[in-house]
């Protein structure tokens, strides 16, 4: 089965909600930095070597999968581009200052704590996180904010320009259904556009899981 969707855009820019909406439309299911976390974590090691570029199965990887967004996938956009040419692209975007502020408060915190964690596993993902998108993308200078803004905005040029219109959904998720099922020709839901894993909502969520008993 191959991708019919692809997400460009960048962790943080709704790209959770983007992958509940398009399990609703019926492109089930998504692929997400959740799907490695929760269900494989035997990908890390295929997306650090697709990273390094080197040659990949991702018709192996994506079974079952009819959709990718978020990390770590859309480092690799134009590669998978490639491999699914009938593939639609989807860029989420956000304004860059707020795309940063909440980076910066939710998922890089969160995976840099995860590389000192007691339990092994957690502290392998933390390093895995760490090397392909903290060092990879943004050259381990997440907290340069003016650095990080350009890596976010060279990444949004070069989509744009790597991508042909007809192919491309420049999307922002408080635009709701109505851009997103006309580009995949999809009927409207008759439920509201998801709206989760917000800033307040990831905190919440973090802040639960520290409380957990281990």
């Amino acid at each position: 089965m191959p991708l019919d969707v692809i997400g460009a855009g960048f962790g943080r820019t709704s790209t959770k909600s983007l992958k509940d909406a398009l399990e609703t439309l019926g492109f089930d299911r998504c692929y997400h930095m959740f799907e490695v976390r929760e269900h494989h974590p035997e990908h890390r090691p295929l997306w650090a070597a697709a990273h390094r570029g080197e040659a990949i199965d991702w018709e192996a990887l994506f079974v079952g999968y009819r959709a990718s967004v978020d990390w770590p996938s859309c480092n690799l956009w134009r590669e998978l581009a490639q491999f699914y040419p009938e593939a639609k692209v989807i860029l989420t975007v956000r304004d860059a200052d707020q795309w940063y502020d909440s980076v910066m408060r939710t998922i890089y915190p969160s995976s840099q704590a995860m590389r000192t964690d007691d339990d092994p596993q957690r502290r392998a993902s933390g390093e895995w996180v760490n090397t392909i998108i903290w060092q990879q993308v943004f050259d381990g200078r997440m907290n340069d904010r003016a650095h990080a803004i350009r890596v976010y905005e060279r990444h949004l040029a070069s989509v744009r320009a790597g991508i042909a219109p007809q192919r491309l959904l420049e999307f922002e998720p408080q635009a709701g259904w109505a851009p997103l099922c006309e580009f995949l020709q999809c009927p409207i839901p008759d439920t509201p556009y998801p709206r989760v894993n917000s800033t307040a909502q990831f905190l919440a969520r973090r802040q639960a899981q520290l409380k957990s008993p281990t």
